[in-house]
């Protein structure tokens, strides 16, 4: 009896148990340390909330302010030399194997914790338990464990261990600013690495969240799953959790003709949308002609380089400049296009405390591309102009 613990489970049930604790833990911090401390994007009730600091301290041995302090830094630093961990500056290798020494070292930050760690918990059991004695949960977890599995409790209790600085400190500060795909294009390399996953409770939608942080859903495309929302959806149905706020929504109305300051704030507020709907109207379809006509030899070098036209200019390299500038050299076409985006860009750059001023920069640009004699980017300017902050009234 022993061996086997209290439960006496057969294998597959020693698994979905397995999965179902370091589930409750992956939830307790993209819901609780993540979208509710880091960021306020929700609130939640308050027995939830000691809940899920209790779990994670018997998981994880994390603390709350430490936590957010680091994370909030992360995305104030994000990628330039004091990014706590950043794959950019520290290397993707360091990251993965090193992300939860990475984490330690900055926790042990006191101007970190005192920039970053505000608005989190100092009641009595925070100061007494949780920040007093925090491998005390990780111990109490490892005769849980035993106790209710025997002898592979120890196993169970390893994985628990090794669940968060697996799949958080390694897969997503490492690989989630390394590969993967972009929805936008954010002035840091956050990526998403797959659009359904499950163990990581949402956070693989990286890029997502790095271009609306505050948002307290992480899915923007209907073929990407949130689980983490949909646990959200659930404690909201409870009445155990209240959204904030969520990624703005581009409203379009059919056959709105004029540029108005309604316009223009939708622009403002939408404009990664905005940007990411230009990579697909207007860069996309002129490369595919471009490709179409080209000999064998420029051929090859624009598709290599098709990408580089909608990335993020901060995050080019010196080659990519060089290929950048071969493309356009090639192709006039390609370069009013390229040119129209940066200045696009740059107009809620400069101008986004006026909005009188972007208004006046948003009608001269749509005004330019009209003239441009490029068909994509005149139908992509009429479409600018239908953009309203309020649904259509149907």
């Amino acid at each position: 009896m022993w061996y086997n613990g209290f439960l006496d489970l057969s294998a597959w049930q020693l698994v979905a148990v397995v999965l179902a604790m370091t589930h409750i833990t992956i939830v307790s911090v993209t819901i609780y340390l993540h979208r509710y401390s880091a960021h306020r994007a929700l609130e939640l009730h308050p027995a939830l909330k000691h809940f899920f600091r209790f779990w994670l301290w018997l998981t994880t041995g994390q603390n709350t302010r430490e936590w957010t302090a680091i994370h909030r830094k992360h995305h104030a630093k994000c990628e330039t030399i004091d990014d706590p961990h950043s794959p950019v500056i520290k290397g993707l290798s360091t990251v993965l194997r090193t992300g939860a020494e990475l984490y330690r070292s900055e926790a042990e930050n006191p101007e970190t914790l005192r920039i970053y760690g505000k608005n989190c918990p100092e009641d009595w059991i925070e100061r007494a338990v949780y920040s007093r004695v925090p491998l005390g949960g990780i111990a109490i977890m490892a005769v849980i464990d035993l106790m209710l599995f025997g002898a592979l409790g120890i196993t169970v209790w390893a994985i628990q261990m090794m669940w968060i600085p697996f799949w958080a400190a390694g897969v997503i500060n490492g690989l989630g600013h390394a590969v993967g795909y972009r929805n936008f294009e954010c002035r840091d390399a956050a990526t998403n690495l797959v659009p359904w996953g499950i163990l990581i409770g949402g956070e693989e939608l990286h890029n997502n969240h790095h271009t609306y942080p505050n948002s307290a859903k992480l899915s923007v495309r209907k073929w990407e799953f949130d689980i983490g929302w949909a646990w959200i959806k659930v404690l909201c149905f409870l009445r155990l959790a209240k959204v904030q706020r969520v990624a703005p929504i581009a409203h379009r109305v059919a056959g709105k003709g004029n540029l108005d300051m309604d316009t223009a704030m939708a622009i403002l507020n939408n404009r990664f949308q905005i940007m990411a709907q230009y990579r697909k109207l207007v860069i996309a379809p002129l490369v595919s002609q471009e490709l179409a006509k080209a000999d064998a030899s420029v051929r090859d070098r624009l598709r290599r380089a098709k990408r580089l036209l909608s990335r993020e200019t901060s995050l080019l390299e010196d080659r990519h400049h060089v290929r950048i500038q071969v493309m356009l050299e090639h192709s006039q076409a390609l370069k009013v296009i390229y040119e129209k985006r940066l200045a696009l860009q740059q107009i809620w750059v400069r101008t986004s405390s006026n909005g009188h001023d972007m208004l006046a920069a948003i009608k001269e640009w749509v005004h330019e591309a009209e003239l441009s004699g490029i068909h994509s980017l005149r139908e992509f300017a009429d479409q600018l102009k239908t953009y309203s902050l309020r649904p259509a009234v149907v």
